[in-house]
């Protein structure tokens, strides 16, 4: 129950909810009680009418109609009172859902990329889903039932100790069998339902990357192979849900079974307590009867209580693996902080911890607030992580970067990132309407901005071609459009932000050269008092920048403007050269 205690926080704050269920719940237990009493009376009026001949039919008939009216009213009040628990204890686990997925989500949000990579998208979406139903079902239901059952045992042996306790003791002699048998089945579940939640989670990551990667699947004519692959997946995680399964079954019958002798007990002994005289009234045996059928759901329940607290504890258990994470990536200063956009890098190294790659190697530069800087280098020379540092996705490993002479770290995050609009190199948009795609940039935008940002990166006319224009709604990941439409939607969204630092990481890579031109001299208006910096395999994209810098296994290797470059032998006069001649330059 360890995992569990996690949760406590939110029985405090929902303590109102919770203690008013448990009064109503006792409340209701004592309205039950009173169906055994009022039987038992009827038994002993009936028994007295026989022994008697001065009690008359009528009075009998009178107390019995009494006893009937009395059973049906405190079977309503009682069934009530267990409609307002429900209420107070279901509703509070649907409260402590919704605080928790929030919870979650916003983990994932704080947390830094290096979680990402580390961990497939499946997985995070089945623990958020299920994992956290699974808990909810812990929070309510299982907490319900387990308040419920404890107030009756509590009640009930209460009751039955002041009517007969020898008969009491006959009665709760299985109990000790049904705890150890409560007790090692519990520890089996909890361990069938750890590996079934985790065989379902990889259920989850694998369709996820199928259907994102369908098209490719499709183009390989690779459908059957995978779907072999699934039927594989599905069929292991069926026999885990089947061992689950097997185990959760025992319960049922076991604990009715454990009732069925209790109750053979009851009569048995009871019959032969009241043959000598140990009991008064034959009433007596059957108020027991009803006790014990009454214990028959709370016991019976047991199993199923404890298979949801087995499967909450596996659950919680892996929703606690990164709950407890603390973000890489934290906003160390809450004030308000007004980017300008001037930035430095002294000596900036930087190592990825997954793959323990240095990407930088003690790399420095500045750009000043209004410049344009392009960076250019091979694939995997470290352009990406230079944009990716400045953005404060991650962390440099030694050295520091500044902006407007303020580390990156002393800055608020938020308004760092505020203040930057970046294009990334997998441009990325969602399921949703061409315009609020480029509004994500700027939520208060207008149509006309909308436009006006269209316009700038040359897909105005494109949109313009669609049957519902800026209103089309996009598939998945913006696959309705070209990779090179989807490029220039972005460059729109962040264009429309209208930020002070502008970063560009090769999005012009599936455009033609022609739009592209038209793009870049658009982006160089637009950028006049900005600062940005252009990561391209293009000299095209970086002639007209103020600095150039070329990147080599993380290093420097040439800086300086396209002239003096040029000028230079070396890497970016070798690329100029060739792309001359393939005549990609205007």
């Amino acid at each position: 129950m360890k995992e569990l205690r996690y949760l406590d926080k939110y029985f405090i704050k929902y303590k109102l909810h919770f203690l008013a269920g448990i009064f109503i719940t006792i409340i209701a237990q004592i309205f039950f009680l009173f169906t055994p009493k009022l039987i038992s009376q009827s038994f002993e009026a009936i028994e007295g009418f026989a022994k008697s001949d001065s009690i008359s039919v009528e009075v009998i008939k009178s107390e019995l109609v009494s006893n009937i009216l009395l059973i049906i009213l405190t079977a309503i009040i009682a069934g009530f009172l267990t409609f307002l628990m429900r209420q107070t204890l279901i509703v509070m686990s649907r409260h402590i859902e919704f605080d928790l997925k929030n919870e979650v989500f916003q983990q994932y949000e704080n947390l830094a990329q290096n979680f990402y990579k580390q961990n497939r998208t499946g997985d995070l979406m089945n623990r958020i889903s299920e994992d956290v139903s699974k808990v909810r079902m812990y929070v309510g239901p299982a907490v319900m039932y387990t308040i419920n059952t404890l107030i009756r045992f509590v009640i009930v042996l209460i009751y039955m100790f002041n009517v007969s306790p020898k008969l009491t003791l006959y009665t709760i002699l299985p109990l000790p069998i049904l705890s150890f048998c409560i007790f090692k089945l519990s520890n089996e579940i909890n361990k069938r339902s750890t590996t079934f939640q985790q065989y379902l989670s990889k259920v989850s990551s694998f369709t996820q990357e199928i259907f994102s990667g369908i098209r490719v699947i499709k183009a390989n004519s690779l459908e059957n192979q995978h779907q072999n692959n699934m039927i594989d997946l599905a069929n292991e995680s069926k026999a885990k849900s089947l061992d689950l399964a097997k185990v959760q079954s025992l319960f049922g019958p076991l604990m009715i079974a454990l009732i069925g002798i209790s109750n053979l007990v009851v009569i048995y002994s009871g019959g032969a307590m009241y043959i000598n005289g140990s009991i008064s009234s034959i009433g007596t045996i059957a108020e027991f009867i009803l006790y014990v059928n009454m214990l028959t759901w709370p016991v019976a329940s047991l199993g199923w209580i404890s298979s949801m607290i087995q499967e909450a504890e596996a659950s919680q258990k892996r929703l606690n693996e990164f709950l407890k994470i603390e973000p890489e990536i934290t906003n160390t200063n809450e004030a308000s902080s007004e980017i300008q956009g001037a930035i430095a890098f002294h000596d900036v190294s930087f190592t990825y911890d997954d793959t323990k790659i240095l990407a930088l190697d003690k790399v420095s530069f500045t750009v000043e607030k209004g410049e344009t800087l392009a960076i250019l280098g091979k694939t995997g020379s470290g352009k990406s992580t230079i944009l990716a540092l400045i953005s404060r996705l991650y962390d440099v490993s030694k050295g520091s970067i500044t902006i407007d002479g303020i580390a990156i770290p002393d800055l608020n995050l938020n308004d760092l990132r505020n203040s930057i609009g970046i294009v990334p190199q997998d441009a990325f948009l969602f399921s949703d309407t061409i315009k609020n795609n480029i509004k994500f940039g700027n939520q208060s935008a207008t149509d006309e901005q909308v436009e006006q940002a269209a316009k700038a990166a040359v897909v105005h006319d494109n949109i313009m071609g669609f049957n519902k224009q800026y209103d089309t709604v996009l598939g998945e990941r913006g696959i309705t459009l070209s990779g090179g439409q989807k490029q220039r939607v972005s460059i729109a969204r962040a264009i429309i932000k209208d930020p002070e630092i502008l970063l560009f990481d090769d999005c012009l890579s599936a455009v033609d050269t022609e739009t592209e031109e038209t793009i870049l001299n658009n982006l160089f208006e637009i950028c006049k008092n900005k600062t940005t910096i252009i990561v391209s395999h293009r000299i095209s994209s970086a002639k007209n920048a103020d600095k150039i810098i070329i990147l080599e296994d993380g290093k420097i290797i040439q800086q300086g403007s396209h002239n003096q470059l040029i000028n230079q032998e070396g890497y970016y006069s070798a690329l100029y050269l060739k792309q001359l001649s393939e005549k990609e330059l205007l």
